[in-house]
């Protein structure tokens, strides 16, 4: 039987935090939803307070607020959702049905953006295909992980950048990654703003550079202008 926690870290995510709580009780009605909040000064707290089991503050940085939320988690299974992301309403069953296998330690959902335009429709579909063959996921996937796991770990390192990325690399060190076929849905915002290409571009590289051994702070610097 698996008892969720699931733990969604904000900063100013007024308009979105709503439709990403409800999602989360639909799709898992029994799991304890913790917030992580990093200062808000918009309205996220305000609209998280009624939608959550636990309202905490953080420290700023999404690896920071990950890990101090599932300090504050009872359920022996973990999943991080971001604040622009929409669970399917499968969610608790299928982290639940992955994890049946006891050599499963964690895992991640295929992701789409929400947008219907041709480019970012591919773009989801090379982000999950990825993501299949390398074991490893991004945050916006709505990664999940056995408690025991994630503690045995070390929870997520928090560096400056890549911390979805370092995380993975480490969980699939533990034992086997289930990747669902089942879909999150997460916001297109960055590739709206930035443009497509150029996105994709900068994460791939940023990666890369990563997997090179160019440090986190380095990257982060090298980031800080991009919306996340």
């Amino acid at each position: 039987m698996i008892d969720l926690s699931v733990i969604v870290p904000t900063l100013n995510e007024g308009q979105n935090i709503e439709r990403t709580l409800q999602a989360i009780r639909a799709g898992a009605p029994q799991a304890e939803i913790i917030v992580v909040d990093a200062g808000s000064s918009d309205s996220t707290c305000d609209k998280a307070g009624p939608l959550s089991d636990k309202l905490v503050r953080g420290p700023r940085g999404r690896a920071a607020q990950m890990n101090v939320g599932a300090s504050r988690a009872s359920g022996s299974a973990l999943a991080f959702v971001h604040a622009d992301t929409i669970v399917p309403p499968s969610f608790a069953a299928d982290i639940a049905t992955a994890l049946s296998p006891p050599e499963v330690v964690g895992g991640r959902f295929d992701v789409q953006l929400d947008d219907p335009a041709l480019l970012l429709k591919l773009t989801s579909d090379l982000i999950s295909w990825r993501s299949r063959i390398s074991r490893t996921a991004t945050g916006d996937q709505a990664i999940f992980v056995r408690t025991d796991v994630f503690r045995r770990i070390g929870g997520f390192p928090e560096i400056e950048i890549c911390e979805d990325l370092e995380f993975s690399r480490r969980l699939k060190r533990e034992g086997a990654v289930a990747c669902l076929r089942s879909r999150v849905t997460t916001s297109a915002r960055r590739w709206r703003m930035e443009g497509t290409v150029r996105t994709i571009l900068r994460m791939w590289s940023i990666k890369l550079m990563y997997l090179a051994g160019v440090s986190p702070a380095r990257l982060k610097q090298m980031y800080s202008d991009a919306p996340r």
